[in-house]
C-alpha cells in the first residue's frame, strides 16, 4: 500500500493526492502534522529517501529562520528539529515497498511508482 505524508494546506501535497486518485491508487494519508513520527520514524523515513536529513528540511519555513538558520546542526539534531516542528519536514513524502520519494513532481511519482 501506499503511504503519503501529506498536509492539507499544501497545494503541491493535495496534487499528489489527486494524481494518485486520477492512477487508481490505494493509499494511505499519513496527517504528519497531527501524527508527528518519532524521532526512530523519521529516520528510518530519510533513510528509505536516501537523503541527508537536512535535505528533507523546508528552510524556508519561519521556525527554521528564526531557530535553526545559520546553526550548526548534527543529523540527529536537524531530525529532532523536524520532530519537534513537524511542518520543517517536506512534503509530501510517497512511500512503496520500503522506498520513498518527495512527490513535489508528479512526473517524478509517476515514474517511482511505475519503477517499483
Amino acid at each position: 500500500m501506499i503511504q503519503v505524508y501529506h498536509n492539507p494546506r499544501c497545494g503541491k501535497s493535495r496534487s499528489c493526492l489527486a494524481f494518485l486518485d486520477n492512477a487508481n491508487q490505494d493509499y494511505e494519508i499519513i496527517p504528519y502534522l497531527t501524527e508527528t513520527p518519532t524521532f526512530e520514524e523519521l529516520k528510518r523515513l530519510i533513510e528509505k529517501l536516501d537523503l541527508k536529513p537536512i535535505e528533507l528540511v523546508r528552510v524556508k519555513e519561519k521556525i527554521w529562520i528564526d531557530q535553526y538558520k545559520g546553526k550548526t546542526l548534527t543529523d540527529l539534531q536537524v531530525i529532532q528539529a523536524m520532530v519537534d516542528n513537524p511542518i520543517l519536514i517536506e512534503r509530501p513524502i510517497v512511500i512503496k515497498d520500503g522506498k520513498a520519494i518527495i512527490g513535489r513532481d508528479l512526473d517524478k511519482v509517476a515514474s517511482f511508482l511505475d519503477g517499483i
